[in-house]
Order: structure tokens, then C-alpha cells, then sequence
């Protein structure tokens, strides 16, 4: 990775005023935000959201290409001299989820609630369009806009990235930037470090197979019961016994299916999970590891044992000097005191990370909490009563900006 040196630090006059032309552009971000809460979209068929961007976009002078795979959207803004291309990411799909919140503009799309925030996100990544476009004579080079879908779980930046949006401006995007809105962080705050931001999540599913029989008499019977209980905990030992201390992981058993009576001995236990990592080198060590010790406590056991990994997002590891220039605009976009460095990743997973696997680049949080609520206490993402400050945005989008600017500024 390059050092912190390779990209000075500005002078704060090269962004006077650019938070109040975010701040301009707030009715339109949140009138879009709003629009796409109430009508959430999952996976990657988003057809009303996709159009809703594109209308959003269409007094632009972008070039718009929609995807083919997936509804996502893929935006080009050409400055007024050449120059290198560089790529801001909003994801656009809503969660399986019911909404409670109480918003007059709450979901009307019963079970499905844009409870992580990626209504915010492609709200701002059209303002911060918005604001580039006007100032596209400042640009030495082009702005990739990238509005993906599919990303709880569906792989969506990688469907994108086979069609083609880190060349989509005609030659490979040197710059990536994605911002993910938290409701555990003080409106506007901006959260960025630099390496291992967000884990990698992968899915296990293992099934146990006995002998079943009558409950009063398991000496006639093989129960996978035990087995699988002791899998359980047998997967906690392996992970302080197998890796290192300085090398978090995490494996947590989710769901447990066995038996329909109180009175028979099933012939068959199914367990489910996910691992999180922050390394590669501990996600495989974690995947091999957990496949032994379900294994051979089943053969302990007498019993059949079926184990599968199910590969899911990589680690999401952001450039240190791209990351730490991050922390830098946001100081001289939005002031010192919404700086907040992140002294540790968190285990969550993105899928972001397909693109910074390509692109040196960084993703960071953008503080959401509504001032009424404690961060510490407000209902979190992926929460049925999550809320976010819609002030907030305003921030998002001049950061989105600045940061296209910087690297665009052609010297």
C-alpha cells in the first residue's frame, strides 16, 4: 500500500463552501430518501428504485448505463480535462424486516424496511452528483458513480463489477469511496481507519446423522443430539485454542433444528452459523478448523456428519493512506470536531469490499443517531425501529464530493 504521504493534506479554502451547496441540495436528498423508504425494494430486482435514480439523474450530464444481471445503476461524470477516474458507491436494497417506526413515510412494503439506511445512501450519492456536476470545470478526470444493489448478501458489487463499473469511464477507476450511515454514532460524525474496517462472512451449515429410536431407551438409538451439543461448544474452544489472541474471529452457532417429540430419539441435527474474520489467512484457518472439529466429534459420536462452508463476503480492508486522507477532508469539510477515528473494525461484513479487493480506496461510517436518542442506545441497524437523522446527509454528500474533487484536482 502507499504511505500517508503520497496524498498531501489541502488547504482548508479548497472546500469553502462546499457543505453549504450540500446543505442547498437537502430538500431533494431528502425528498429521494423518503421516497425510497417508503417504497423498500430487496435483492437485486430494485425496478422502482432503479427508476427513481435514474429520474433523480436525468437533468445530469451523465452517462447513464443500467445493469443487465441486476437493476443497478452506473453514472459518468466527465470533468472538463482528462485525468484518472475514481469511484463513489451507494447501495440501494432494503432488508426482510417489518417496519415499526412510527415515519409518516414508513414502508408500505409489508415485511421489507430499509432498516440498514441504503435509502440515505442513494440519496446522497445523487446530491453529491448533483453538487459535481456543477462543478465539473474543477474536474481533471472522471466520477464514477456506482448505485448497486444486492448488497445484504447477494453479492451485488460483484455483479457490477463483472459488467464492467470499475471501467465504466473508459479506463480503470484508481479511487474508490463508500460511506455507510450508523445510528450508533452522533449525527454527521465521520468514522474511518485505516486496514481491516469490517470482517468477512462466511455461513456454515453442518447435519448430524444418527440412528433414531425411542426416547426411554438411547442405548438402542445413535443420538445426534449430543453430538451436535457438543459441537457447540466445541467450536467456542477451537477458537481460543487454534487462533491467535491478536486475530479476532468469531464463530457463533445460530439456529438449532433436532427432533418433533418429547418421546423420540431424532435421527437427524442440523446446525447453522456464521464465522467473521479479519484476515484471510484466519478466515481459512477458522473454515478448515471448524470442519474438523464437527468431524470428528461426530465419528466420536457414531454418528454421520455432513459440513459445508458457505463462502460469503471477503474482508473489507481499506488503503492506510486513502483512509487516512478520509479522516483528513472530512476535518476540512465539516470541521475537526466530526472526526472520529476508529481505534477497532467492527464484524459486520460489506460487500465493498469486492471493490477495494481491485481499487485502493476506503468505506466509512457516517454518524446517523437522531440528537433526541443516545448513540449508545438508539436501535441499531437492521433494527425494526432504527431511525436516522436526516441533517446528517448533508454531510455525506460533501464528503462524497470532496473527495472526488481532491483526486480530481488534476496536479
Amino acid at each position: 500500500m502507499s504511505g500517508p504521504t503520497d496524498l498531501p493534506t489541502l488547504p482548508d479554502a479548497r472546500f469553502a463552501g462546499l457543505l453549504d451547496e450540500a446543505k442547498a441540495l437537502q430538500a431533494e436528498t431528502v425528498a429521494l430518501r423518503r421516497e425510497l423508504h417508503q417504497h423498500p425494494e430487496q435483492g437485486l430486482a430494485l425496478p422502482r428504485t432503479q427508476q427513481a435514480i435514474v429520474d433523480a439523474l436525468a437533468e445530469l450530464p451523465l452517462e447513464i448505463t443500467l445493469g443487465k444481471a441486476t437493476t443497478s445503476v452506473t453514472a459518468v461524470l466527465r470533468g472538463s480535462r482528462p485525468g484518472p477516474a475514481v469511484l463513489l458507491r451507494g447501495d440501494m436494497d432494503a432488508l426482510p424486516l417489518q417496519e415499526d417506526t412510527g415515519l409518516e413515510f414508513a414502508s408500505d412494503s409489508g415485511g421489507t424496511m430499509h432498516a440498514c439506511g441504503h435509502d440515505t445512501h442513494v440519496a446522497m450519492l445523487a446530491s453529491a452528483a448533483k453538487l459535481l456536476a456543477a462543478h465539473a470545470d474543477e474536474l481533471s478526470g472522471s466520477v464514477v458513480f456506482m448505485f448497486q444493489p444486492g448488497e445484504e448478501g447477494h453479492h451485488g458489487a460483484r455483479h457490477m463489477i463483472h459488467e464492467g463499473v470499475l471501467d465504466a469511464a473508459g479506463t480503470r477507476v484508481e479511487r474508490a469511496f463508500g460511506l455507510h450511515i450508523t445510528a450508533n454514532a452522533p449525527a454527521g460524525a465521520i468514522r474511518c481507519r485505516p486496514g481491516s474496517i469490517m470482517a468477512s462472512a462466511d455461513s456454515f451449515f453442518v447435519r448430524v446423522t444418527g440412528k433414531g429410536g425411542h426416547g426411554s431407551a438411547p442405548h438402542q438409538a445413535i443420538d445426534p443430539v449430543p453430538a451436535a451439543a457438543a459441537m457447540v461448544g466445541a467450536l467456542q474452544t477451537m477458537i481460543t485454542r487454534r487462533v491467535s489472541v491478536f486475530e479476532p474471529a468469531v464463530v457463533s452457532v445460530t439456529k438449532i433444528t433436532a427432533g418433533t417429540t418429547t418421546n423420540i430419539i431424532p435421527e437427524t441435527a442440523e446446525l447453522e452459523g456464521t464465522i467473521r474474520a479479519l484476515s484471510e489467512p484466519t478466515r481459512e484457518l477458522v473454515r478448515d478448523e471448524l470442519l474438523k472439529v464437527c468431524e470428528a466429534i461426530g465419528e466420536a459420536h457414531g454418528c454421520r456428519v455432513m459440513a459445508d462452508v458457505k463462502p460469503g463476503y471477503p474482508v473489507t480492508v481499506n488503503d492506510d493512506a486513502v483512509a487516512e486522507h478520509v479522516l483528513t477532508l472530512a476535518a476540512e469539510v465539516l470541521g475537526e470536531a466530526y472526526v472520529d477515528p476508529m481505534p477497532n473494525p467492527v464484524m459486520g461484513a460489506e460487500d465493498f469490499s469486492y471493490v477495494l479487493q481491485r481499487v485502493a480506496g476506503a468505506f466509512a461510517f457516517l454518524g446517523g443517531c437522531p440528537p433526541e436518542l443516545d448513540p449508545e442506545d438508539a436501535p441499531p441497524n437492521h433494527s425494526n425501529r432504527v431511525l436516522f437523522d436526516e441533517d446528517a446527509m448533508a454531510h455525506g454528500v460533501a464528503l462524497h464530493a470532496a473527495f472526488a474533487l481532491d483526486a480530481l484536482r488534476g496536479d
